[in-house]
């Protein structure tokens, strides 16, 4: 070589040159380890805060599965699943640094960790991997599988299985023209600190991967729930009911109607009267409920349904009406002229708005009297005239709407003599006539209003006209009787009749013609 013809001292120079760049490279290389253990640091501290911020999602997402457990609880199920996965291969990163360290005695001293022998000897030997080695790869295979396993099928999330898969990836590694196993490329021969920096970042993966599927999860739930799918249209309206001369003022509204929607509590009233819970259901975010729909008139729905939110109670007011009207089971059918009261007796009349509660209908007319509801009395007997007006005013959500109806006045029907029940000219033997009893009616007449005789007059041809009190012949009547040929006329006539409850004098009761048969 050339060099054996230095001489000594330039032989000196050159080595001190060398042992000049050695110090050099020394220098570097500690600059570089220090500049690892730097970053080892920095992740470290920035795992600690991810962990505290997974951990604080966890918690939330605990409150929330209690809160609405039918849209929360799948979530925390998968969530705690990962969870679990996560934690397992943190821990055993974490027990492989500390058995890294061991033999140290200042684990933060990294410009001494310029060596691999730890991972060099416990993970190869020779081309292949001791069980050491392959329990990283198993563990690494674990997490990304199993990731990868409960997230399958999950909406929107195929990007974060895919990131998983890339990031925890354990595939051979191209070098050169061949290719290496992954654990060999990334940790043999590699300085100490290098090793323990890119576990460290393994384990920040690890967070970075939770706290991903944890957000994506949160945000297609929120997703779903802005869905228009789960919303339906509502109407609502100023009151629950119009006159056909109103402007109809309804809005039509978003109303959230998804099955995860629930209160946790519902405190309704119908009427005042609070509802029990096996009258009402909830399904798909519905309060459905099951009562009946009462007597005619509107209906007050009140109270509140109450949601867990966040560990508190939050109240949503409800306050809604609903009207009832009278099930149409009768054809409204009335002759014009047939508008008819009648003098001396209580007319029975039914007075009713439709869709109005009876309490909120007042009717008044001269001689007219409520008995109850929608049941009225009519009593014309002191009305001057022929004609008596109805007035009517109902009420319902504030207004007041009013109708009239007029009437006739008609005095009752003549009554109709009758003896043994007939009337008008009846052939009868003599001894039936002795002892049938003379009555009265009203022929065709809508009122039961039985009249009671109590005197009448009795004409035999020939001989004097008797009066008789009673409605049965008397004595001389019946002696008049006895005188009467066979085949004549016996008349009774002037019959008086009283009828309960009349308040008028009834007019002159038609006469009864008697033939003898004998």
């Amino acid at each position: 070589m050339a060099g054996g013809n230095l001489s000594p001292r330039q032989k000196m120079i050159n080595l001190m040159y060398l042992i000049f760049i050695a110090m050099l490279a020394l220098n570097m290389s500690k600059e570089v380890l220090s500049a690892f253990g730097l970053m080892n640091e920095k992740l470290t501290e920035s795992n600690e805060a991810a962990s505290d911020r997974n951990t604080s999602f966890m918690a939330n997402l605990e409150q929330k599965a209690t809160d609405q457990p039918e849209k929360y609880v799948p979530l925390k199920s998968k969530a705690q699943q990962i969870d679990a996965l996560a934690a397992k291969f943190n821990t055993y990163l974490e027990d492989l640094k500390g058995k890294m360290v061991e033999g140290l005695d200042n684990p933060t001293d990294y410009e001494v960790m310029d060596k691999g022998d730890y991972l060099d000897e416990n993970f190869f030997k020779g081309g292949k991997l001791k069980p050491a080695g392959q329990e990283f790869m198993d563990q690494m295979a674990a997490f990304r599988d199993g990731v990868a396993k409960i997230l399958a099928g999950e909406k929107g999330m195929e990007p974060v299985i895919k990131d998983v898969q890339e990031k925890f990836s354990t595939d051979p590694v191209k070098r050169g023209a061949g290719t290496v196993q992954w654990l060999e490329h990334n940790y043999k021969g590699f300085p100490l600190v290098a090793s323990l920096t890119k576990m460290t970042q393994i384990q920040s993966d690890i967070k970075t991967t939770q706290s991903e599927v944890l957000s994506t999860m949160l945000q297609g739930t929120l997703t779903s729930e802005v869905s228009m799918t789960n919303y339906t249209t509502i109407l609502k309206t100023s009151k629950s009911a119009y006159f056909n001369s109103e402007q109809f003022d309804g809005e039509i509204v978003l109303g959230r109607t998804d099955e995860s929607t629930k209160p946790s509590r519902v405190e309704l009233t119908l009427d005042g009267r609070r509802l029990a819970e096996n009258q009402y259901t909830i399904e798909g975010g519905r309060v459905k409920l099951k009562v009946g729909a009462g007597s005619v008139g509107e209906h007050k729905i009140e109270g509140k349904l109450i949601f867990a939110q966040d560990g508190e109670e939050i109240e949503v007011p409800v306050s809604q009406s609903f009207a009832t009207v009278a099930k149409p089971n009768s054809a409204t059918i009335s002759a014009d002229k047939m508008n008819v009261v009648y003098r001396g007796v209580k007319n029975p009349m039914t007075i009713s708005f439709a869709g109005i509660a009876d309490n909120n209908v007042n009717a008044s007319a001269e001689g007219l009297s409520r008995v109850g509801g929608s049941k009225y009395i009519m009593d014309a007997t002191r009305i001057q005239g022929r004609e008596v007006t109805i007035n009517v005013t109902g009420k319902i959500d504030g207004l007041t709407v009013g109708d009239r109806a007029t009437f006739r006045i008609k005095d009752l029907p003549k009554p109709t003599g009758t003896v043994r029940g007939e009337d008008g000219s009846v052939q009868m033997q003599r001894n039936a006539l002795e002892i049938s009893t003379i009555g009265a009616k009203f022929d065709d007449f809508d009122f039961e209003l039985p009249l009671r005789v109590t005197g009448f007059k009795f004409k035999v041809p020939g001989q004097p006209t008797i009066n008789v009190n009673g409605n049965k012949l008397d004595g001389s009547a019946k002696a008049a009787l006895l005188k009467a040929k066979r085949g004549s006329d016996v008349t009774i006539f002037d019959i008086e009749a009283k009828a309960e409850g009349v308040s008028v004098i009834l007019k002159k009761v038609s006469p009864i013609i008697v033939e003898l048969t004998n």
